[in-house]
């Protein structure tokens, strides 16, 4: 496996080390500063959809009542399997 992977050639030695492999930085890439990287931020977040309140408002109330309602069915089966398991064993 370590062979289909590179990391040993046909007599077994190693090729590469993996902790070398990481440490590397990736073609292109280079670090930016804080204050660079907070820019970026602010641009991408400028690019997002963001939602309408009533949309906000709609999608809240859809997962408040999706939450109630596999609330209330997680409740009842634990209860009717309880329920079950006393019986079964003769309260």
């Amino acid at each position: 496996m370590a062979k289909r992977q590179g990391f040993v050639d046909e007599e077994g030695t190693p090729v590469r080390d993996r902790r070398q492999a990481r440490n590397q930085p990736r073609p292109g890439e280079e670090r930016v500063g804080p204050a660079q990287f907070l820019r970026e931020v602010r641009g991408e977040l400028r690019k997002v959809s963001w939602p309408r309140r009533e949309e906000v408002v709609n999608y809240s109330i859809v997962v408040l009542v999706v939450l109630v309602l596999l609330t209330t069915a997680i409740g009842l089966l634990d209860w009717g399997f309880s329920e079950a398991i006393l019986k079964l064993f003769d309260r």
